[in-house]
């Protein structure tokens, strides 16, 4: 089962001072932070400030490349957790065939809001993040957990 969930916001890791995208359904029942790297970060934040660069970006190149080859991204999808690493697919159809094309969950992410397509979790994944410590350096995931939900949008560093 699919669950579809919105980019809420980019912050910080007060912990391990790692970026986090924060994922959340829109019933407010789950939250999702899926941490990652300061470049990949960067090319999300630039997207949701709506921050025109004056060459495409690697993601608007994609884009771009898609659209150009007859192809659409319809949805991204965070389909599994596997020793603290989070897998996506990029779901593109082309000439009536979809296709699934296997992508690190920040470049699905931030392609998504490039092409302004739905982001959805697989349950499972959800099932994982309580049974798995996902946060880098053994942070401790039930704090963090219980922290993230406490978490108002306005203490997001970036907001959608």
């Amino acid at each position: 089962m699919l669950i579809e969930m919105a980019i809420k916001g980019l912050m910080v890791d007060p912990l391990t001072n790692l970026p986090i995208i924060i994922l959340r359904d829109e019933a407010n029942e789950r939250v999702l932070p899926i941490w990652v790297g300061p470049v990949e970060a960067n090319a999300i934040a630039l997207q949701i400030e709506n921050v025109t660069t004056p060459r495409p970006m690697t993601h608007d190149l994609l884009r771009q490349v898609l659209e150009e080859m007859g192809g659409q991204l319809t949805r991204v999808i965070i389909h599994d957790l596997k020793d603290s690493t989070f897998y996506a697919f990029l779901e593109i159809t082309r000439e009536g065939e979809r296709m699934l094309v296997d992508a690190r969950p920040s470049d699905a992410l931030a392609l998504s809001l490039r092409a302004r397509v739905p982001i959805f979790v697989n349950l499972a994944v959800f099932e994982h993040v309580k049974a798995v410590d996902m946060a880098p350096q053994q942070v401790d995931q039930e704090r963090l957990q219980r922290w993230l939900e406490s978490l108002d949008p306005d203490d997001l560093g970036y907001k959608m």
